[in-house]
């Protein structure tokens, strides 16, 4: 008796790991389908995307960059703001990165050999801003031609410094800022802080300080409008990259956008 109950449980312990070897492929099999799942759903892997963002985008980016990474679990982004020409200089430096966003179309446009086809996510307006109860009665562009008022503007290869002079320009008013600055986060610090009366800035960006500084709109006639375009860096091997500038222009991230003051693109 003792012999044959061996031989049953050998034969019984065979079968099993037999067994058990043909189901480790299809448990192995049965991961990857679940893994295929997750990743098609923006989860079950991490994630990890550079923005290199105009100054302007700053708040905007911040709160974009929450709510994608809700919605695509194990996504890591980190926006990089900068002026925009900032920016094309590090792409042009190769610094790795995986999308760009600019405040102008021109900037993008001198990228062509550096990213894929943009998108333009959204605009905006520019604003005076001057300091909080406007103490100077700034009212108008040609206010600031006033030589008593500091005025700061941002540089002209800044692309909020190329739209304040083509404002100014068109409106024949002569300033002489104090300062010219490297981004327009620069000159509503300058307001901000009494160092200047007033400066031209996006209407976003005053937005953002309303209990330090007061916007003075300027009429549509007189303004300019700012086009953002964003688009995935050829450098980048990061296939999600394409994935968020889609994103960018869906009506969640159009909500987000269109409640900090930007318009339509």
């Amino acid at each position: 008796m003792s012999p044959k109950y061996s031989v049953r449980t050998v034969r019984r312990t065979a079968a099993a790991v037999v067994t058990a070897a043909l189901l480790v492929p299809l448990a192995a099999c049965g991961s990857d389908d679940d893994s295929d799942g997750k990743k098609e759903g923006g989860s079950g892997k991490d994630v990890k995307l550079t923005v290199l963002a105009a100054s302007s985008l700053t708040d905007v980016f911040a709160t974009a960059e929450k709510t994608y990474e809700k919605e695509h679990p194990g996504t890591d982004i980190t926006v990089s703001a900068a002026g925009s020409q900032e920016l094309a200089a590090q792409v042009k430096q190769g610094s790795p990165a995986d999308v760009l966003v600019t405040a102008d179309t021109k900037t993008m446009d001198g990228l062509k050999g550096e990213t894929n086809k943009p998108d333009i996510i959204a605009k905006n307006r520019l604003v005076i801003a001057t300091r909080e109860g406007n103490p100077q009665k700034v009212a108008s562009l040609k206010d600031l031609s006033d030589s008593k008022l500091k005025v700061v503007l941002a540089d002209d290869t800044v692309p909020v410094g190329r739209y304040s002079k083509h404002v100014l320009d068109a409106q024949k008013v002569s300033v002489q800022p104090v300062s010219k600055e490297a981004n327009v986060r620069s000159v509503l610090s300058k307001v901000e802080l009494g160092e200047a009366d007033a400066g031209i800035v996006y209407k976003t960006d005053a937005a953002t300080a309303t209990d330090k500084v007061d916007a003075v709109d300027i009429p549509d006639a007189q303004n300019a409008v700012a086009s953002y375009p964003a688009a995935t860096l050829k450098g980048s091997k990061n296939g999600d990259a394409a994935a968020f500038v889609k994103w960018l222009s869906t009506p969640e991230a159009q909500k987000i956008l269109r409640d900090a003051g930007f318009q339509k693109p």
